[in-house]
């Protein structure tokens, strides 16, 4: 090996909120189409007699439009959506990225209540009024910090719920959290540092000593809105008090909504991820939600970006079994091709009639797998009249653990092998397994697995699909 460095240091599940009566929601799962109630509203009846009905619509909505193809799964939610906006519904899918229909429906209630409608509430907060209107200047006053980055952005017209933003780029996203970090704000913000992150540490020092503390962050969203996140523990008791911040024309910050939940956990892990959990979970949501407090070096964050985002450990075998060329048709499974082609391409794949050209196919696992076009045809249903494979859905299991170099080493015959930590806060864990992944960079910018292992950590590996090779 030429050098060893030591470096200290997510398939999408999209939901379908409907709005039934009063302020109750009912959820589907895109992937199957099935019902799953409101999780924690029992108090409100009248979602679950309406339930049956709206089930009945859903599933005539979603065979209607995917008897003739498969669309995309954006494409599809979003037809879904306007469908059932149709039918008077109000809706808008879970990842917030389908303007919500009917949304007046939704507005009925106050200006800072009606956008986070589906969220559950404590019934008490912890923090007294004086309390909750310094926390909104404070949110305000984060706006202030970055209005300049918002001053000629474009609104929109849209529901209360997103930023309405028409364009808001990664560079001013990453920029906002720096300033915000410069003036003195806990901030975060996706693939960057948390900036200021003592004062979250120092909550949980205080936590684990039975004291009374809080601690707020800026979470600066993709789309552009502030989250002001606060974390109160008083007499045993753990929330999270939020203040949402959008924007008006010519940049100006002002509060889009409040919420007040309990939260039941909250763990600073070793590898330095703070993780916590609500008390009243949303059905389908994540179980638990966390930030990075340690900081990881770029390095780390490039080769994951390059070599490991975009896999899967829960929808085939290639992280979770040791293989290499020897035994490579032991993760020849559906699933990868699909991930596979979106790393190289950028895009999702779009089947044509339920089949996969040949060339195509054979082209994206034989770059990125040490793999024959034999062994393809073998292990995948290939059909030689129309020189084509048989598109094989699968439906991808939400919120799986993801992937994190923490070290890597440069070897002499040009190839890189990886250690990557898979963390799953789903279940508490920075360091659910190890494994190590041989990769060889070609001089085009595409890359071939040679080889992985893995080794079991805090968490049980994931048993995979069984091949026939096995």
């Amino acid at each position: 090996m030429k050098g060893r460095i030591k470096l200290s240091g997510m398939a999408v599940c999209l939901l379908i909120f409907i709005l039934a009566a009063g302020s109750g929601y009912i959820v589907w799962s895109e992937q199957t189409g099935t019902e799953a109630d409101g999780n924690g509203l029992a108090e409100n009846p009248g979602a679950a007699k309406e339930s049956d009905q709206l089930s009945v619509l859903y599933a005539d909505i979603y065979e209607r439009l995917t008897e003739r193809e498969e669309p995309q799964s954006g494409e599809l939610i979003e037809q879904i959506v306007k469908e059932l906006g149709a039918q008077g519904i109000t809706a808008v899918d879970g990842d917030n990225q389908t303007n919500m229909v009917n949304a007046g429906k939704a507005d009925a209630g106050s200006q800072e209540e009606s956008s986070l409608w589906m969220l559950p509430q404590a019934e008490n907060c912890l923090l007294a009024e004086e309390e909750k209107k310094e926390i909104k200047e404070l949110a305000l006053k984060a706006g202030e910090q970055v209005k300049e980055l918002y001053r000629d952005v474009e609104i929109m017209e849209g529901p209360s719920y997103g930023s309405n933003i028409r364009e808001f780029t990664e560079d001013q996203r990453k920029e906002a959290a720096a300033l915000l970090g410069s003036a003195g704000f806990t901030s975060v913000t996706k693939d960057r540092n948390m900036e200021n992150s003592q004062s979250l540490e120092a909550f949980y020092k205080a936590y684990l000593d039975q004291e009374d503390a809080q601690a707020t962050v800026v979470q600066v969203n993709q789309d552009g809105l502030l989250g002001v996140i606060t974390f109160v523990h008083r007499s045993g008791k753990l929330q999270t008090y939020y203040v949402g911040v959008r924007w008006q024309e010519g940049g100006i910050p002002v509060i889009r909504d409040t919420s007040v939940s309990d939260v039941s956990e909250i763990n600073l892990t070793e590898k330095g991820y703070f993780i916590y959990a609500y008390r009243v979970v949303v059905a389908h949501a994540a179980l638990r939600q966390y930030w990075r407090v340690s900081p990881l070096p770029d390095q780390s964050r490039e080769l994951a970006a390059k070599y490991i985002d975009g896999l899967s450990y829960v929808n085939y075998n290639l992280l979770i079994r040791n293989w290499d060329a020897g035994n490579v048709e032991e993760i020849l499974t559906a699933g990868l091709f699909e991930d596979l082609y979106r790393m190289d391409t950028g895009e999702n794949f779009r089947a044509e009639q339920g089949r996969i050209p040949a060339e195509v196919f054979e082209r994206i696992l034989t770059t990125y797998l040490p793999v024959k076009t034999e062994q393809l045809r073998e292990s995948y249903r290939y059909e030689e009249e129309s020189g084509s494979y048989l598109y094989e859905r699968i439906s991808p299991k939400a919120h799986p653990p993801f992937g994190e170099v923490v070290e890597y080493a440069e070897n002499g015959d040009g190839t890189l092998t990886l250690i990557v930590d898979g963390v799953w806060p789903d279940y508490n864990s920075d360091c659910a397994f190890t494994n190590q992944i041989v990769v060889q960079p070609f001089a085009d910018g595409t890359f071939r697995y040679l080889s992985n292992k893995i080794w079991q950590k805090e968490l049980e590996i994931p048993r995979g699909i069984v091949t026939a090779a096995e």
